[in-house]
């Protein structure tokens, strides 16, 4: 991690965010005193797409009907 000063960093932006977008933090300071850090932020997460899956699922009309007492002792562990 890089530690430049704010005269620095000013004068050199560009080349600290090449950096930074090539995966290594720059620490931008003053008087010795870190202030900031740059770093390369990260993508963004596909979205959610919902309803992808509409009208290709079928549940059955029981689906949360009590199990049956023999399934239900083997999740009790009785």
């Amino acid at each position: 991690m890089d530690t430049v000063n704010i005269y620095d960093a000013k004068t050199r932006l560009s080349q600290l965010v090449d950096k930074a977008a090539a995966g290594e933090d720059v620490v931008v300071s003053r008087n010795g005193k870190p202030l900031a850090r740059i770093t390369r932020l990260e993508q963004p997460k596909r979205p959610i797409r919902f309803g992808v899956l509409k009208g290709k699922l079928i549940i059955a009309t029981d689906f949360d009907a009590p199990l049956p007492a023999e399934m239900l002792a083997t999740f009790e562990g009785t």
